[in-house]
């Protein structure tokens, strides 16, 4: 009987695993490997606080393709929303942990009708520290000496770490008021009021981590910094769909500066429609993954360089009461938002001395904090991340990063990785933010749900045909 191995079990993971239950033709066993804090709910849904809002309305938050009102139905039968309309349900960002919640019932009820499905499921609470490869076996070391082997393995961690500042005094990285982990719940937490904290990003897992401190009871002032400041912006009203544009991507083989003309032109007329420029962005979504594809790698080096930042400021959008909340806080003198660069941190006894240019002042500061949160964003480059399996499997040439180095290279059809030598490996896969380099838009429910089909689905396959069904 084959074995399936799935390393991490956040969305992803789950999904994917479900999707194969649901799928089973044949017997086959299915080993999922992660961290017990982390499963089913991974970090995005596994929340420090029970107040951080998903980013996208529960209409859009399915965890099925096919079944675009799962995730809605599931919570119109909660007791917590009983007598809310449904219509206003559908357009609500709800908490993130509810989210978590259906997750875990999705796979309760997976588990449940393995047996039937004949799927031997085993679950380890650890996670992957090595892997070695052949064209037959895929063998996985654990970090509780235990070894897994399987015939096939997806490759589901999700986002990595932010990466370290760029600083001389390397050494603070390691000092207990810095957190490299803004997931982390001691980081919202654990400082004291003594002096002010310092988030460093201005982005969504910002917003969150300020929210955080002031939930907990931090009652000094928070200072953000980022290169261009706070850009984050909000939904407005519920989407309204925006068609005008489908017409300009029938080939999806534009080049970049085609693209940045036909975006613009669209981004007027909708704003003489009343419309903003989210709109017109909301509408190339289902256009983006073929779009960036068909760039060539100057283009895509390109866009990265001069159009990256604001890309994500139209992409990633936070709900209208979680901005309001900063925007009331920047007001009160609690929320300071800095542009600038950030040049040093040294310790002094109880606090962190940061230095940094200020872009709108045009002059070098120095401030004392309680805390360095950092919330730049995972780290795309997997040799600069933390150690760990997917930095072996680099080394080992067990996978390649792909051209841009936002992720591991992979085919974008069957989503089977590359190796060393950018040949692929029929029986290892990847899924979710791993394929941003390929595909960029990889890291939304819908794009995950979709990923998480296909390769249950091309698995399947496999096992049938390795047993000769």
């Amino acid at each position: 009987m084959k074995t399936i191995a799935i390393i991490g079990c956040g969305f992803s993971g789950t999904m994917t695993a479900i999707q194969l239950i649901k799928n089973a033709a044949e017997p086959f066993s299915l080993v999922l490997i992660d961290h017990p804090g982390h499963f089913n709910r991974g970090i995005a849904y596994n929340p420090s606080s029970k107040k951080q809002l998903l980013n996208v309305t529960a209409a859009r938050m399915s965890a099925f393709q096919d079944k675009p009102d799962d995730f809605l139905n599931w919570v119109v039968g909660r007791e917590e929303f009983t007598g809310i309309h449904r219509d206003v349900l559908a357009n609500t960002y709800l908490p993130r942990y509810f989210y978590g919640e259906y997750l875990e019932s999705l796979w309760s009820e997976a588990l449940q009708s393995s047996i039937a499905q004949n799927v031997t499921v085993s679950i380890k609470h650890a996670l992957a520290t090595g892997m070695e490869v052949s064209d037959q076996e895929i063998t996985l070391l654990l970090d509780n000496d235990e070894k897994v082997t399987a015939q096939f393995g997806v490759i589901a961690t999700g986002n990595c770490l932010p990466g370290n500042p760029d600083i001389k005094n390397t050494g603070i990285f390691n000092h207990p008021r810095y957190y490299r982990n803004p997931w982390d719940a001691y980081a919202v937490k654990t400082p004291d009021l003594k002096f002010p904290v310092l988030i460093l990003g201005n982005g969504l897992t910002m917003a969150d981590t300020v929210l955080g401190l002031v939930e907990n009871g931090f009652d000094n002032e928070i200072h953000t910094l980022s290169p261009h400041g706070f850009t984050t912006l909000q939904h407005g009203q519920p989407a309204i769909g925006y068609t005008a544009i489908a017409g300009e991507f029938h080939n999806n083989r534009q080049s970049l500066t085609d693209l940045l003309r036909i975006v613009i032109k669209h981004i007027r007329l909708a704003r003489n429609q009343g419309l903003t420029a989210a709109t017109v962005i909301d509408a190339i979504r289902p256009f983006t993954q073929q779009i960036w594809q068909n760039l060539t790698i100057r283009e895509k080096r390109l866009f990265l360089s001069r159009l990256r930042h604001l890309w994500d400021t139209a992409r990633h959008r936070i709900p209208s009461q979680i901005h309001d909340k900063l925007m009331k806080l920047e007001a009160s003198g609690k929320l300071y938002l800095h542009s600038g660069k950030l040049i040093e941190i040294t310790e002094d006894g109880d606090c962190l001395i940061v230095r940094f240019f200020d872009h709108q002042k045009q002059l070098t500061q120095e401030m004392r904090f309680s805390a360095v949160i950092n919330c730049t964003g995972p780290v795309t480059d997997l040799m600069k991340a933390e150690s760990g399996l997917l930095k072996k499997c680099l080394v080992n040439g067990i996978l390649v990063q792909d051209e841009l180095n936002l992720g591991i290279a992979t085919d974008p059809k069957t989503f089977e990785v590359y190796d060393g030598l950018h040949e692929s490996r029929r029986n290892l896969f990847a899924i979710g933010p791993l394929l941003k380099g390929v595909l960029w838009e990889s890291t939304a429910v819908k794009e995950l749900r979709e990923q998480a089909e296909a390769i249950s689905k091309l698995l399947i396959n496999k096992i049938g045909q390795s047993s000769g069904g």
